[in-house]
């Protein structure tokens, strides 16, 4: 017997083997996956356009519909414009992911209100964490940003945005509050009209839209922000259904 050309055969089976086990792993892993997506909630007629256009969605669709306000808050000054704040001592970068809190801890004294905002993995890149202010510590204030600029896995300096959240309502005070319309009819309305082909959403998340004019006093609604694969963001007014597309944002 041919021991050599055996064992090739035996070889070659094995990763045969290992190949179809690895696949099926993958198709039950993305079964998985997609059970956990409750598309029930989008139309058929949406869930066709998205076959139909190549659409994905790629995380869950929020089921909430909470009571939110309107808010007023002062913003002044360009941020992004300024030149950045160096940091007495560098901090480890790592915490970000690893533990917020200490994070928040280690900055609160040339960050005093940092434990107030919330880290944005879509709009941070190489070299810049993005965070948000929270809105009643829950909901992020989108577009409104503080910067931590980070190299060789340390944070050296801040960019902070000059911001003061004057007022927020409550659902018992305001008479004007209203219910969030449902992610899912948003949602179903950009597939259907503003998502070009083959999107795919990353991220759908709840906040508030703040616009970066200098003013005594402005008012931001409750918004579906809906973020794609390819690193535009759409973003639907909760309340009144408008939607501000990647070309309306200037």
């Amino acid at each position: 017997m041919d021991w050599g050309r055996a064992k090739s055969v035996l070889i070659y089976a094995f990763l045969v083997l290992n190949l179809l086990l690895c696949y099926q792993l993958w198709m039950d892993l993305r079964d998985q996956a997609t059970a956990n997506l409750d598309f029930t909630s989008l139309s058929a007629e949406t869930q066709a356009v998205m076959e139909q256009k190549g659409i994905r969605v790629l995380c869950p669709i929020p089921a909430a519909t909470p009571q939110l306000p309107d808010i007023t808050y002062i913003y002044s000054g360009e941020e992004q414009h300024d030149l950045p704040v160096q940091l007495k001592e560098p901090i480890d970068s790592g915490l970000m992911y690893s533990s917020f809190s200490e994070l928040s801890d280690a900055l609160q004294e040339e960050i005093p209100d940092i434990a107030g905002y919330r880290f944005d993995s879509q709009e941070s890149e190489v070299g810049k964490f993005v965070l948000h202010p929270l809105v009643d510590q829950k909901y992020s204030l989108f577009r409104v940003k503080l910067e931590l600029i980070n190299s060789n896995q340390k944070i050296v300096a801040y960019r902070s945005p000059k911001i003061e959240i004057v007022a927020a309502g409550s659902v018992n005070e305001n008479k004007d509050v209203q219910k969030v319309l449902p992610a899912s009819q948003a949602l179903s309305s950009l597939i259907e009209k503003y998502f070009p082909a083959d999107a795919v959403v990353k991220e759908i998340e709840l906040g508030y839209y703040g616009e970066l004019f200098n003013s005594e006093s402005q008012v931001a609604s409750p918004m579906w922000r809906f973020w794609l694969e390819d690193g535009s963001a759409y973003y639907v007014d909760a309340i009144s259904a408008d939607i501000i597309s990647p070309k309306t944002t200037e």
